[in-house]
């Protein structure tokens, strides 16, 4: 076996890893790398294979990051197979139909060809299979099956066997022979991406015993995260502050996993009547429909969640809750008055929604911004982070307060 990093090594996006054998060529992820912009210059450029050579691609998520490059290695000759669990198929194909929005915005800005368009993403769904957990699939040599990583719904950590082939006896020439060294499997696990655990909603992270080799995922590998309880915490006062003040709760958030997270935490906070019920918008509609997602698979989730669902709670809903799917009923918001919540993205409010609604309320004392997610530098959600007193938005000045 030969082992390749083409992204996702040193960096924290673009994951893309080459696995061969004398005869099969397989790819871990097909990722876009990510950073200041959505799509970093190196997306551009030639992959450093042949796309005609690679018999599958073996997703362990759905995040961009992992699956932005697919329809560009359609794009450029694969021919092949896609391999992931059915939730990350699902949901793979409404965050690359997003993802090439945003690319093809960004290109014509910059005066540059998109990376590809949806007749790709069509093709490349075609293509795409889902595999659940535990069922064993073969590609050429390799043997492959999926587990649970526990980072958001449908997330794998990918084992592959492969046999390895027979070295001739010394002295016998180059034709292979069992009388050789002995043949025995090898294993390599790819964890993908390893979110906190336990996490809400989903099943706990699946603890594999034993492989020759392991690439694993490492980004948050020094930091330790607050539990979850505290994290119910925080959002509970956070919520009661607000209201109390009869302010805004904005709260800039990934459409994928981090809203779900925060509609399940609302809905055991409102129902248990904990904090006032006041009207939530997900004035999202990416996350509108990734959440129609994890309602499709409820088999995906944690007991605790199951029981829920089957006792009748719908998990992601509660009195209150409203969804805004256009740009009509987005800026119909304003006519609520406070208190409210307004969950929107991006999580980072480098773009999106939330951008409206932060120059409406940041300079509103009574109101409060949330943030609930990793904000990288050079970010509007970093300045804001960071203590700024005022920030740019459409051109406006908004005074922080």
């Amino acid at each position: 076996m030969k082992l390749t990093f083409y992204g996702g090594a040193g960096a924290v996006s673009g994951a893309n890893y080459m696995l061969e054998s004398s005869e099969t060529k397989i790819l871990v992820d097909c990722g876009l790398h990510q950073g200041s912009h959505f799509a970093e210059r190196q997306n551009f450029e030639p992959f450093l294979y042949d796309p005609k050579d690679i018999k599958a691609v073996v997703i362990t998520h759905a995040h961009v990051d992992h699956i932005g490059l697919l329809p560009k290695l359609w794009k450029d000759g694969f021919r092949g197979k896609i391999y992931s669990t059915p939730p990350t198929k699902d949901f793979g194909e409404l965050l690359l139909l997003d993802s090439e929005h945003l690319l093809k915005n960004e290109a014509k800005r910059e005066n540059k060809s998109p990376l590809y368009t949806v007749k790709d993403i069509d093709e490349v769904m075609k293509i795409w299979e889902g595999v659940p957990y535990h069922q064993q699939f073969k590609i050429g040599d390799f043997k492959i099956t999926l587990f649970n990583a526990g980072h958001i719904l449908g997330s794998s950590i990918i084992k592959i066997e492969v046999e390895e082939a027979p070295t001739p006896p010394e002295g016998s020439g180059s034709r292979p022979s069992t009388q050789g060294r002995s043949v025995g499997n090898k294993t390599i696990l790819f964890s993908g991406d390893l979110g906190n655990y336990p996490a809400p909603i989903i099943q706990d992270t699946e603890m594999l015993q034993s492989a020759d080799y392991v690439v694993m995922e490492s980004t948050y590998g020094d930091r330790i995260h607050e539990n979850e309880d505290k994290r119910q915490e925080l959002l509970e006062d956070t919520l009661e502050d607000t209201v109390r003040a009869r302010g805004t709760l904005m709260i800039p958030a990934f459409a994928m996993e981090r809203t779900q997270d925060l509609l399940f935490h609302l809905n055991n906070l409102i129902e248990k009547g904990r904090v006032p019920r006041v009207p939530v918008f997900i004035d999202s509609p990416l996350a509108i429909h990734l959440t129609s997602v994890y309602e499709k698979y409820p088999t995906y989730f944690d007991e605790q969640s199951l029981a829920q669902v089957y006792s009748g709670d719908d998990i992601f809903n509660f009195p209150g809750l409203r969804t805004t799917l256009t740009v009509e009923q987005s800026k119909e918001i304003n006519n609520i008055p406070p208190p409210k919540v307004i969950i929107a993205g991006s999580g980072m409010s480098n773009g999106g929604r939330i951008l409206h609604h932060e120059q409406r309320y940041l300079s509103d004392p009574k109101s409060t911004i949330l943030f609930i997610g990793y904000q990288g530098r050079g970010t509007l959600g970093r300045r804001i982070l960071d203590g700024a007193s005022s920030v740019k938005i459409f051109g406006e000045e908004v005074p922080v307060r």
